[in-house]
């Protein structure tokens, strides 16, 4: 049975909910892998999360890397499938998961021979911790196709407007991560007492279960595409086309994981518990922007499908009703996060040190939350239409002020390690504001899209009237 969805007709917003739900859902599937590595963890103190924390920012840096197929795979298929040009949008699949491969098997291979210098940058002074983190690095290392190449087959499906199976195959995977959790980390039964190893182990086995069944789906009657194969020649110009539109948003994804790694190496001054209130606190606040990606890749497709079917008059009707949910979001993020951060962080790490750093890195992360949904879904809006560099330059910019900022308001003299807290909530709150007016000009400029302009009457009466280029009614463009 085919789950794919045409988008370019229809209500918008029960659309937008039916995409951007699973999506979501998936998405909190993955957070959820690390939370439940860090809430077992924290069982055995701070220094098994800082761990696992500084190790995961390499796993977070080859996410950037996985950009790079999947927004342009997702662009690209959802292009094709607006054209109704289902083959193309195969090939394209194809080429970008060609790509994705080859580039896993490049940072898997820098990853392991550079693993301990990668840890020792962070300069966290205790040998147990960094014993562990290079051990969790490593089998991550080993396992990183799986981390790779399950985000593009999520892509693939989502794009075609299916994205309801990515995330039952990826749930399947978290359940096999939450039995495995415990039993290796705390040695149950007949499994020896692991800690850190034992979290990387059982998530690497659930990534690689999730692919298997991935490369089951796309070869039975739920693929999206009929007779979909691997094992075709590589095109160079779809993988240049793919690359070259997935390049800017994965370099400011590198580049924000730079910026984080640089911060983490100011928080380290405090000590691990610092280190994993940071992490901790970054995960809880991850529920508001998993919740804005979610709906960014719903965009994403949604006006991939409608600028490829040239239903101009539906993106913009579209985007603003994006934005308008998120709001939602970010302003109920913004009440739990500054009201109840303690309780909140306290569930993952009880007691110690952690909980004051994290309660207040929480609050202050809280009152930005708005800005940063607003940010994350407008980057899928500017994919959707092939444009990636605003928002690319807006996060590297914003993204990049956040360590200097962090250096200065960071010293005792100033705020401490609030500082570095300060930083980053307020590089979130410009990235948002200035990236939402930079896609509302792209929209008024484009002389195909339908955008409202209000002409002043009375004092209490507005006139609504929509206007449309002479040259996209003519068809000359």
């Amino acid at each position: 049975m085919n789950r794919k969805q045409d988008l370019t007709q229809g209500a918008i917003l029960p659309a937008l909910i039916k995409l951007a739900s699973p999506i979501i859902a998936t998405s909190m599937v993955q957070m959820a892998y690390t939370l439940t590595d860090m809430i077992w963890l924290g069982r055995l103190g701070s220094d098994g999360v800082a761990a696992a924390g500084t190790a995961g920012f390499f796993v977070w840096f080859g996410f950037g890397v996985i950009l790079i197929s999947k927004i342009g795979t997702e662009v690209t298929v959802a292009q094709s499938t607006g054209k109704k040009k289902v083959s193309e949008a195969q090939k394209f699949a194809v080429s970008g998961l060609h790509f994705n491969l080859f580039s896993a098997l490049i940072y898997a291979t820098i990853l392991l021979l550079t693993r301990e210098k990668l840890i020792s940058f962070f300069r966290l002074g205790d040998a147990a911790v960094i014993t562990q983190a290079i051990q969790y690095l490593t089998v991550v290392a080993l396992g990183i196709v799986f981390y790779f190449v399950n985000p593009i087959f999520s892509g693939i499906f989502n794009a075609s407007g299916d994205s309801r199976t990515p995330f039952w195959v990826n749930s399947v995977g978290l359940i096999i991560n939450m039995v495995l959790d415990p039993v290796l980390i705390f040695g149950l039964g007949p499994f020896p007492k692991l800690g850190v190893l034992g979290a990387a182990i059982s998530t690497v086995f659930a990534h690689s279960f999730s692919t298997i069944i991935f490369i089951g789906l796309l070869s039975s009657k739920y693929s999206p595409f009929p007779d979909f194969s691997f094992l075709v020649k590589p095109v160079m110009n779809r993988i240049k086309k793919i690359v070259k539109i997935g390049s800017p948003i994965a370099l400011h994804s590198m580049m924000f994981t730079i910026f984080a790694i640089l911060l983490a190496r100011i928080i380290a001054r405090w000590g691990p518990a610092a280190i994993a209130a940071q992490k901790v606190g970054a995960h809880i606040e991850a529920i508001s922007w998993m919740t804005a990606g979610g709906f960014s890749t719903a965009l994403n497709a949604f006006i991939g499908q409608n600028f490829g079917a040239q239903k101009w008059d539906r993106i913009w009707k579209g985007y603003f009703t994006g934005l308008g949910i998120v709001s939602v979001v970010g302003i109920t993020s913004t009440v739990l996060l500054v009201f109840f951060s303690k309780p909140v962080f306290g569930i993952f790490i009880p007691q110690g040190e952690a909980v004051r750093f994290g309660a207040s890195y929480l609050k202050i992360l809280g009152l930005s939350q708005l800005f940063m949904v607003w940010e994350i879904s407008t980057e899928g809006a500017f994919s959707g239409l092939s444009r990636t560099i605003p928002p690319s330059i807006v996060s590297i910019v914003f993204t990049g002020l956040r360590v200097p900022v962090a250096f200065i308001l960071a010293s005792e003299q100033l705020l401490g390690l609030d500082g570095v807290w300060w930083s980053i909530s307020m590089s979130s709150l410009f990235k948002g504001f200035i990236l939402v007016s930079w896609f509302i000009l792209v929209l008024k400029r484009h002389p195909c899209i339908v955008v409202p302009k209000f002409e002043y009457k009375t004092l209490f009466k507005w006139n609504l009237k929509y206007i449309r280029d002479k040259r996209c009614i003519d068809g000359k463009l």
